[in-house]
């Protein structure tokens, strides 16, 4: 990527300031050169002077994206295009007006490109190599039957092992921590009927008041299920009036004064609303001294931001692969548990039959003997077409360096987001954006400035008629994504994404906003 003074220089004239990261770093670094991941990865070209000085300019945008030795990456993706989009669009007016909709107007942008698709954090795009892929797991079901468990190209009996290592690099995690494993929300319960074990002392749970609503269902019904009374039990934190976001000393110290009653801190790594990256290891750290169990809700954080797990002591971590790591619409998820209780047998938990040891698991015996690890949570065998689209994306994360390469073009590209909607504010007369006050008539960027704060995603509040808006964007061929009743987020993906399409955007949501 950039040199690393280079770099600082750069996010520095797109901010205003050096980042701060908190010790956030991943320790899990990308395979070694002599690795197969390694000599697959794309060769940095000659690295050009990187320009020190922002510019709204096309020009400027497109020799970042001459500059950025990742570039190859975004051919390994479909993109949508306008065209699709719209004919979708047309198709489903046809629909709801009984199929007599007028055509798309011809003040839509030409179709025969790609739209510019901000919306990988909710669904990523499709890696070219999926269709091959589950193509082949295919061919074996039709050509081996039953007999492609152990005979297959990659034999499904032990199909899910392949995941170990690239998530664990993903996730800073040890190889026996992970495992990819039905869905998110699934996940979650079996964590907590293991990890949730409330006591008439100590029985609440800590989460944000702005949790996605599935993590909000989850602890509500647990506490049920353990008979307490959930508005009781559940424990929101809010941000500070007049502020969008948490302040970690706020964090830690409701940690510290509700600690002896609380059983489990349950927050998003990165809140899918407002895209703030929480202090995981400060959070983590006052949480376990207090005596709570903590796990991390990962799915707008997985491929997204660098994670340690091992080293911070989380005790459990779920995720889904269907946004920042691509693996598709309903794709399997995946879950950590902490090596430390890997093999407690006073844990409480749902079992399976993928849960148990192999060594007996085929003896058919009735008593159940868990698995070594993160795999002894498991509880079906694992559905192989819905696992391919996955291996098929963690390739690429290889190819591309791992986490702390996409890292640094991350960094950088929603830096350069951010002081896009900057330059557009200032052209429509707004007085600036961030979530420390600032912002404008018509919009404001709720997300952290600081990039040891934030993910890919800035959020943006929009002051009126946001769904409207968001409707006038994707017809000109922008996709973001909506959330009720005035954010849309905004998410440049650093495996697909260019600084070009960012320009894109800015320059219609400039156009959008004079006429709004």
């Amino acid at each position: 990527m950039f040199a690393s003074r280079g770099r600082r220089l750069w996010i520095h004239a797109m901010i205003g300031r050096e980042p701060r990261y908190h010790g956030r770093m991943a320790t899990n670094e990308p395979p070694s050169p002599s690795s197969p991941a390694a000599a697959a990865s794309p060769s940095a070209p000659p690295a050009p002077p990187v320009p020190r000085t922002f510019s709204p300019d096309e020009g400027f945008a497109k020799r970042l994206d001459e500059l950025d030795p990742l570039r190859g990456l975004r051919d390994e993706f479909f993109i949508p295009t306008i065209k699709a989009l719209h004919a979708a669009d047309h198709a489903q007016s046809a629909h709801a007006a009984g199929g007599h909709a007028a055509s798309p107007t011809a003040s839509r942008p030409d179709g025969h490109g790609p739209c510019v698709y901000l919306t990988g954090n909710s669904l990523g795009c499709q890696p070219k190599g999926v269709r091959a892929a589950v193509d082949d797991e295919l061919a074996d079901w039709a050509r081996l039957g039953v007999e492609g468990h152990v005979h297959g190209k990659h034999p499904w009996l032990h199909y899910h092992e392949m995941f170990r290592e690239p998530l664990a690099r993903i996730v800073g995690a040890k190889p026996g921590e992970v495992v990819a494993m039905n869905t998110l929300t699934v996940n979650l319960h079996l964590m907590m009927i293991s990890f949730y074990r409330p006591t008439p002392k100590r029985y609440k749970i800590l989460i944000e008041d702005s949790a996605f609503p599935s993590d909000s269902y989850a602890v509500i019904s647990q506490a049920a299920f353990h008979r307490f009374n959930p508005s009781m039990t559940v424990l929101r934190m809010v941000p500070r009036d007049g502020e969008h976001t948490l302040r970690t000393e706020d964090v830690l110290a409701i940690i510290e004064r509700e600690g002896p009653e609380i059983a489990l801190v349950l927050l998003g790594g990165v809140n899918y609303l407002t895209g703030q990256f929480m202090d995981m290891p400060r959070i983590t750290a006052a949480a376990r001294a207090a005596g709570c169990v903590v796990g991390w809700d990962l799915a707008h954080a997985v491929g997204n931001v660098p994670l340690r797990l091992h080293d911070i002591e989380a005790d459990f971590a779920v995720w889904c692969s269907y946004k920042y790591l691509n693996a598709g619409p309903g794709a399997v998820a995946g879950a950590f548990v902490h090596e430390k209780h890997a093999d407690r047998a006073d844990l409480p938990r749902l079992a399976g039959w993928w849960g148990n040891d192999p060594a007996t698991r085929f003896a058919m015996h009735p008593n159940f003997t868990p698995r070594h690890g993160a795999d002894g949570w498991q509880l079906s065998n694992p559905p192989i077409l819905s696992l391919t689209p996955l291996k098929v994306s963690l390739d690429l994360f290889d190819r591309a360096g791992g986490m702390s390469a996409l890292r640094r073009k991350s960094e950088l590209l929603t830096a350069y987001l951010q002081r896009m909607i900057d330059f557009v504010l200032q052209e429509v007369g707004g007085a600036g954006s961030g979530s420390a006050g600032g912002g404008s008539t018509l919009l404001e960027v709720i997300t952290p400035r600081d990039p040891s704060q934030r993910g890919c995603q800035l959020s943006m509040l929009i002051r009126k008629d946001a769904r409207a808006f968001n409707e006038r964007l994707k017809a000109a061929g922008v996709i973001c994504d909506f959330r009720e009743p005035n954010i849309i987020r905004a998410a440049p993906v650093p495996l697909y994404n260019s600084f070009h399409d960012v320009w894109r955007f800015a320059m219609i949501l400039r156009d959008h906003l004079r006429s709004a």
